[in-house]
């Protein structure tokens, strides 16, 4: 019996459309899609820096898409509960002496930040509650000490400086006051977990106590170091491949050293905003400022809690909109290996053999482009790592002068080798820890 031609055509179709199917899961596996997009990247020069111009602004459009994900239990199935958007992993239940069982969960800490939501909570990261209160009372006596010596501001990268206490380098201060308090602070063995999963192995670990004071004002949605940090106009000058690599070489996040009602103000955070390419070109754009604060989350955290996110998170300290709470963290920043240079040089004897032929370059050619390239060469022109106490964020900006920075307003001063070389020797002596 012949197969009638409404049914035969309707089995053409279909059979037309499975090859279809077929056909696009081919050339999902094969990753063809991939392979088209690569040789049309390898075939175009595009620009190798983001524009600043208004046309070619970062798309908010585009960020609300990223950021409008969710965070699947599943795809983390070592976290206690998702919350949120936010993992959050219970470490009364970790199995340290199990080394394939940290495998998984360094593997799920790792796809956190760099895939996923971009920041997880770790509950009981200290158990020993003790431990946090000798640390504190450490802190307690290191500010003391330090209000007593200054007037008491102290910078902060995005707010401006107010009653809040800081103490930067809290890591090298904890040691020195308390050393005992420092050994079993940073015996934790969660710290190298955390950090190697994302960094590596010979990471280097730094840290600045915040303690945020009732009426405490909430900072400014940002990315953080180390392009976090530049100004606009620095920003962009970086090439495209080195937003990305800023955020692959450093782990922000910070232990509660106090509870942390939602009331007191812990971290604003929004989710997969780490994945957003011009994330360090768009934060300080008011529209996205204001998408920010219509879609941040925050959760409560309890002393000895611990928090991790990567840099290019979009993120910011909360107010503290207590009467009678000061909420106080340890902030905890790492830094990858790869982040330093092979050799070491020092600018200061090269300033001091070469400054009047430099300044006479300069007098006969101006900033030109050779006088330019000299200066690149003979200073560092980054102004990290330095200490904070003795070389604040300037007035204005997030971080102190370079020395690239003082040899061109030396330049431009007419400075003899003298001055350039003193002023040198000073900002080296401030920048010591």
């Amino acid at each position: 019996m012949p197969t009638p031609p409404i049914r035969s055509q309707a089995m053409t179709a279909v059979a037309a459309a499975a090859s279809v199917v077929g056909f696009l899961g081919t050339l999902y596996y094969l990753d063809i899609p991939s392979m088209v997009q690569q040789r049309t990247k390898s075939r175009k020069v595009d620009a190798r820096c983001y524009s600043t111009g208004q046309q070619d602004k970062p798309s908010l459009a585009a960020f609300r898409i990223l950021t409008q994900q969710v965070t699947l239990k599943e795809t983390y199935p070592l976290a206690q509960t998702i919350t949120k958007n936010i993992p959050v992993y219970d470490c009364t239940t970790f199995r340290l002496d199990d080394e394939a069982w940290v495998d998984r969960l360094q593997d799920e800490l790792y796809h956190i930040l760099l895939n996923g939501p971009g920041v997880y909570v770790v509950k009981h990261f200290f158990t020993d509650l003790g431990t946090i209160d000798a640390a504190n009372t450490a802190y307690d006596r290191i500010i003391a000490h330090e209000l007593a010596e200054t007037d008491g501001a102290k910078g902060d990268h995005f707010a401006p400086a107010s009653a809040n206490s800081r103490i930067w380098n809290s890591f090298s201060k904890l040691c020195l006051e308390d050393p005992e308090s420092f050994v079993t602070y940073h015996s934790n063995p969660l710290f190298r977990v955390v950090c190697e999963a994302y960094l590596g192995p010979a990471y280097r670990l730094t840290s600045q106590v915040n303690i945020v004071k009732p009426g405490g004002q909430p900072q400014a949605c940002h990315r953080d170091y180390h392009i976090g940090f530049e100004t606009p106009e620095a920003t962009a000058k970086w090439p495209k491949a080195m937003h990305t690599a800023s955020q692959l070489l450093t782990l922000q996040g910070a232990v509660a050293h106090t509870d942390m009602p939602v009331e007191s103000g812990p971290t604003r955070l929004l989710p997969f905003s780490q994945l957003f390419e011009e994330g360090f070109m768009a934060y300080r754009l008011p529209e996205f400022n204001d998408y920010f604060l219509e879609s941040y989350v925050s959760l409560p955290l309890e002393k000895g809690d611990a928090i991790f996110f990567s840099p290019a998170l979009f993120h910011a300290a909360g107010q503290n909109s207590t009467d009678d709470f000061a909420r106080s963290a340890n902030l905890i920043q790492v830094s990858s290996a790869f982040g330093k240079p092979m050799e070491t040089i020092d600018t200061i004897p090269l300033v001091d053999a070469c400054w009047e032929h430099m300044m006479a370059k300069y007098e006969a050619e101006g900033m030109s482009a050779e006088v330019d390239a000299l200066v690149r060469a003979v200073g560092e022109g980054y102004p990290f790592p330095t200490n904070l106490d003795r070389r604040p964020p300037a007035p204005g900006g997030m971080a102190p002068e370079s020395e690239q920075n003082v040899l061109r307003r030396a330049l431009g001063e007419g400075w003899d080798r003298e001055r350039i070389v003193g002023e040198l020797k000073a900002m080296s002596q401030a920048a010591a820890a």
